[in-house]
């Protein structure tokens, strides 16, 4: 049992925040590093679910062949800018070699576990009452549906969770009229996931922060690392612009970052960042019930003081360029299924983005890589990355504790093969 180790984790993100959570509960001292100010990226404009249902990985077959077709429009649900990079080009031929049916079913019971995992995780925190008060919705999330092919997709997934011990169930025209009253749906139909749960990121990351600060964990926004001094295959020294750092441990959970930290160390990480956007709504839109618009992979969430319409994933490098005909897509969808709804203008034009970081095989990197003892990868959560924050930082703590894990971590290998 290796306690009271010195753990530097670079990241604020939810993936980074946690391993800081459950580190410091385990009596290590914590400093986090980041880039930025923690006041905004993925962990704050993501959808807030905690999905166990989602059990199907990202690179399920066919999506690449979609990916091409959508290629030359940049408003489809899913968008890979075309460029001559090799380390995309690289990601992409692992992400056709792991969209196999094969792969597909061998990951379904280690995402579901991960998931289940950190959904007690966050319910364990909200009863610990360490960030105060926040929401974990207990309504599940819809599945809607337009088409009889978007039905028949998700029963399939339902008929697959169900054996899993998921719990969800179709709702048909009428159904859907009860579960959302006040709302008038363009759609045929719903599957209900009772499994799943929501929350409101923002509200969780600013709680999250100012809990850590006030239990010793030091927090540097701001500070990118810059370089890295490795010595007899351990990290020595971490630096940055503005100061050096040294640990026992180093835990790299920089979110779409994290490949260049690797990078560093020359280790490869097939990862590319997949852009994600999102409206907030302030005004009342009498939503009560997540939902993921089938056909047009559009999140709703009512959150805690507004309502947001998240989705997208764009591949096209680390930037956060603003594209307009994305945005104006979200909000066309969200239009197409709620009659007589109207997304204001104000609401579209301070529409944020943030990077998702996506493994090839749509499975996060969590552990240590061969060749560097004191190191631990935690990043490549793809969509679900706010969904298996805790679990993430639950798993990094106990392999750095020295302790028993919660679940087998092999299918999350940093160098697994694809």
């Amino acid at each position: 049992m290796g306690k009271n180790k010195s753990v530097i984790v670079v990241g604020g993100g939810i993936v980074g925040l946690s391993t800081a959570y459950f580190l410091q509960k385990a009596g290590h001292e914590v400093t986090v590093l980041d880039r930025s100010d923690i006041t905004s990226g993925a962990s704050f404009v993501n959808a807030g679910y905690l999905t166990p249902s989602h059990i199907i990985s990202l690179a399920s077959p066919g999506m690449i062949t979609q990916g091409l077709k959508y290629m030359f429009n940049s408003s489809s649900p899913f968008y890979m800018k075309p460029r001559l990079d090799p380390d995309f080009i690289r990601w992409a031929w692992y992400f056709k070699r792991s969209s196999t049916k094969a792969k597909v079913d061998q990951s379904m019971t280690v995402i579901r576990d991960i998931n289940l995992l950190s959904r007690e995780l966050y319910e364990g925190i909200q009863a610990s009452n360490d960030l105060g008060d926040f929401q974990i919705g207990q309504q599940g999330l819809m599945m809607v549906y337009q088409t009889e092919k978007a039905r028949d997709h998700e029963m399939e997934v339902l008929e697959k969770a169900a054996k899993m011990g998921l719990v969800g169930k179709h709702l048909s025209k009428d159904e859907l009229k009860k579960m959302e009253p006040n709302v008038d749906f363009n759609a045929e139909g719903a599957i209900l996931w009772e499994c799943d749960r929501h929350t409101t990121p923002p509200l969780i990351m600013k709680k999250m922060v100012e809990y850590l600060e006030t239990v010793g964990v030091d927090i540097h926004k701001n500070e990118e690392v810059t370089d890295l001094s490795v010595s007899g295959g351990n990290i020595i020294e971490i630096k940055t612009e503005k100061a050096s750092y040294m640990a026992d441990e180093v835990v790299f959970a920089a979110g779409s970052w994290t490949v260049n930290l690797s990078k560093k160390l020359n280790l490869k990480l097939p990862l590319q960042a997949g852009k994600g956007y999102r409206i907030d709504m302030e005004e009342p839109t009498n939503i009560t019930i997540p939902a993921i618009l089938m056909e047009k992979k559009i999140a709703v969430t009512p959150m805690e003081g507004f309502t947001r319409f998240a989705g997208t994933m764009e591949f096209s490098g680390i930037n956060h360029t603003i594209r307009k005909e994305r945005v104006a897509a979200i909000a066309k969808a969200a239009e197409a299924y709620y009659n007589g709804f109207k997304i204001p203008e104000k609401a579209k034009n301070e529409a944020k983005c943030g990077l998702r970081p996506v493994s090839p095989d749509g499975l996060p990197y969590i552990g240590k890589p061969k060749n560097i003892n004191n190191l631990t990868i935690a990043t490549g959560h793809a969509m679900m990355g706010w969904s298996m924050g805790p679990a993430t930082g639950k798993l990094v703590t106990e392999l750095i504790s020295g302790d028993k894990l919660s679940m087998d971590i092999s299918p999350f290998a940093p160098q697994r093969n694809f």
